[in-house]
């Protein structure tokens, strides 16, 4: 009985992980860590909704922030725009990407056999095909360049797939930054 506890308790975490929809794909880490950094800065302004604009980079901008910051106050970087060493920026940018079509996208059966009292399974081709479709992706490239010549150090891009394009939930977004910019910091060195 606890071998299948502890089985089950370590398939969890790769169950969920697998099943995620935000990914990330940071760069080498090599030119960062020469830099020996602690202080850092955002090189940009936080954005602000002057005209009233319904636009979801509004509500991005701030939680992403606080997630970097939380992220390398995490690793022991300051934030401290004076002393500051490297600077962070973003590019937020939508995407498309073309899904894979699967085996199950079609009701003809590839090798030609005859199965008794096996039907169509309907469900799992609408599913195939509805994957096997574009999907938009919203996308999030962080860039660490060293304050003394502007030069990048490191970068990450994180995405994510868009499940409903035409609302936002900021609990979702709030999830997804949270979870993607945890994941693109795991590969950080800790400060000096």
């Amino acid at each position: 009985m606890r071998t299948l506890t502890l089985l089950a308790s370590l398939m969890l975490p790769l169950l969920f992980t697998a099943c995620s929809t935000v990914e990330t794909r940071p760069g080498d880490t090599a030119a960062f860590a020469e830099g020996n950094f602690r202080y850092f800065k955002w090189r940009g302004e936080p954005l602000q909704n002057t005209s009233g604009s319904s636009d979801p980079v509004y509500i991005m901008d701030p939680i992403l922030r606080r997630e970097v910051n939380a992220g390398l106050a995490a690793k022991g970087f300051i934030l401290d725009p004076e002393r500051a060493q490297f600077s962070v920026g973003y590019i937020s940018a939508m995407g498309l990407r073309r899904g894979v079509a699967s085996q199950d996208a079609s009701n003809i059966d590839p090798i030609p056999s005859a199965r008794p009292n096996r039907q169509i399974n309907q469900a799992m081709v609408d599913n195939a095909n509805a994957l096997a479709g574009v999907q938009e992706t919203n996308n999030i490239a962080l860039q660490f360049n060293r304050t003394s010549d502007n030069e990048e150090v490191w970068r990450v891009v994180i995405t994510k797939i868009v499940e409903n394009t035409n609302q936002v939930d900021v609990a979702r977004m709030e999830s997804a930054l949270a979870k993607g910019v945890s994941q693109a910091l795991k590969v950080l060195p800790e400060a000096q």
